[in-house]
């Protein structure tokens, strides 16, 4: 081989090398069930899209649930806290990709597009990709907004049927992005609305480029994204659903980062000296859910026979292996009006034996299990977790089959409440009760699919719905406290732990910062 040839390879070489140190690769925990963020809660969607694809009007302070603007330049809210008026930032840039490039920055009508598609039901985009908007409709935004105008090409005012105190708090979150009119339109004239969502456009910090299911999702860096980014190029996903695998992957350099690692491969991460281990108490809450809708979990006396049954000290110390604490409630003691009186069920089987037998329940019944397919925060290993919760209801002769599913079908099926009891977690989305007790367990989260107790009980709701319509701090905790006792007294889930929020990753990633809702962001993150 010449001089020559060689020099051209070192040459090559030198590029591909230069190149690829600006490559990020996030080893992620599971595939997204969907690229548009109006239709998704569950964590790698979210990560996919929201925080990578989309930008909304206002933002969490990185690392805080501070609010921020975002797309907004600033907002005003009115005397009487209906009126939200909107002032957009000039010269935001939307995404130009193989399929479309936008002939205007955004402006007021991307935005009410974005919210008229979940909110009015004959706007010709809402039933594209299911029309199942989770978060908007559980969280009742359909019945208080009242009207969404464009003032002005940078003005844009929403307004509200009633106060409702965590309205802000949610205008940040995943499913309030905003979407680009124009492609939309572009769409539609092509009969192909349905590319929306699979072909995603944003303003966000990252290109989408491809999706191989179950495999990798890729990205390039939106050269004129208009807020502060680091020296990311491309990013990757490499979906990773086995946990010890993604230890493994990022040991030998083949990540840059991981989502939680099991407590087990902590222990390993942390002896190393090329990588760092983050962790912080999470906001989130692990849990056993009963389908209350189905005989014989609409049974208090089987809910509560169940709760007394299942050994929760055990499983923190067997499944979490200590790093993570006891859950009585539906949201950790991080979120303010944690209601501290409440007095945790004991474990005690002889009592569980008899309450199934005042349910005329004491040979028990056959069940199912369904155990989580992929590993959070609030739950690391959902199959080790059913095995010992098999064990313990096999005491007070309840027979349980533990099954799953991949992410996807897990979240359709659950979602559709095929199930009978069911492993779910929560990690809470703006540091507000409301986004735990309004999302998980309200009646409107029963009709919209997120409450998988299929739990509707009025003093409950009317307890939350007052909580949200007023600002009064005070009055706020007095009500979600006695909310959390109607739920302490109901028993829809069995609340088993709030986990500790961990990632790994090698030294040469500077300004990750680790969120305490659970998001993975890396529109500032640098690679040394």
């Amino acid at each position: 081989m010449s001089f020559k040839k060689l020099s051209l390879i070192a040459v090559l070489a030198c590029s591909f090398n230069a190149v690829e140190s600006k490559t990020f690769v996030y080893c992620s925990e599971g595939s997204p069930s969907s690229f548009n963020p109006q239709l998704v809660t569950d964590g790698p969607s979210i990560n996919a899209s929201a925080e990578t694809i989309y930008s909304r009007l206002v933002d969490f302070v990185p690392g805080t649930t501070k609010i921020r603007p975002l797309l907004a330049e600033k907002y005003d809210i009115s005397k009487n806290q209906l009126v939200y008026t909107f002032t957009l930032k000039k010269n935001v840039e939307f995404h130009t990709t193989k399929n479309f490039a936008p002939t205007r920055p955004l402006n007021a009508d991307d935005v009410v597009f974005s919210i008229m598609r979940q909110w009015d039901k004959t706007h010709p985009y809402n039933k594209i990709g299911g029309g199942n908007y989770e978060y908007f409709d559980g969280m009742g935004m359909r019945d208080l907004i009242k009207s969404v105008k464009a003032l002005a090409p940078d003005k844009v005012e929403i307004t509200l049927s009633k106060p409702n105190a965590p309205f802000l708090a949610n205008m940040a979150m995943g499913f309030m992005s905003i979407l680009s009119k124009e492609y939309a339109d572009k769409l539609l004239k092509e009969n192909k609305a349905e590319m929306l969502d699979k072909d995603p456009v944003g303003t966000g910090p990252f290109v989408f480029n491809s999706y191989q299911k179950d495999n990798s999702i890729r990205y390039s860096a939106h050269p004129k994204y208009f807020g502060k980014k680091g020296n990311i190029e491309k990013l990757i996903f490499a979906i990773t659903a086995d946990p010890s695998v993604r230890a493994q992957k990022l040991k030998v350099g083949e990540c840059h980062l991981i989502s939680e690692p099991t407590p087990n491969d902590l222990v390993e991460l942390k002896k190393n000296n090329k990588i760092s281990v983050l962790e912080a108490e999470g906001m989130n809450t692990g849990y056993l859910a009963f389908n209350t809708s189905k005989k014989p979990f609409d049974q208090l006396k089987v809910r509560k026979a169940i709760y007394h049954a299942l050994a929760k000290k055990s499983y923190i110390e067997n499944v979490y292996l200590g790093q993570a604490v006891n859950a009585k409630s539906p949201f950790p003691q991080t979120v303010w009006s944690y209601n501290k009186t409440i007095k945790d069920y004991e474990y005690d089987v002889t009592l569980a034996k008899k309450l199934m037998t005042e349910a005329n329940l004491a040979n028990g019944f056959d069940t199912e299990i369904w155990y989580l397919p992929v590993t959070r925060p609030y739950m690391p290993n959902g199959k080790k977790l059913a095995e010992l919760m098999q064990a313990d209801l096999a005491k007070i002769n309840i027979r349980a089959k533990i099954t799953t599913f991949d992410w996807p079908t897990y979240l359709k099926k659950s979602k559709e409440g095929a199930h009978q009891m069911i492993q779910f977690g929560w990690s809470g989305d703006n540091g507000d009760p409301d986004n735990f007790l309004n999302m998980l367990l309200s009646c409107q989260a029963k009709k919209e699919g997120s409450n998988f107790a299929q739990f509707c009980h009025k003093e409950f709701d009317d307890l939350i719905n007052k909580a949200a319509a007023t600002s009064d701090l005070k009055t706020r905790t007095k009500l979600y406290e006695a909310a959390q006792v109607v739920f302490h007294r109901e028993i829809p889930w069995v609340p088993i732990a709030h986990g500790t929020s961990k990632r790994a990753m090698l030294n040469k990633v500077k300004n990750y910062t680790l969120d305490p809702l659970g998001r993975d962001s890396f529109t500032e993150v640098n690679i040394d």
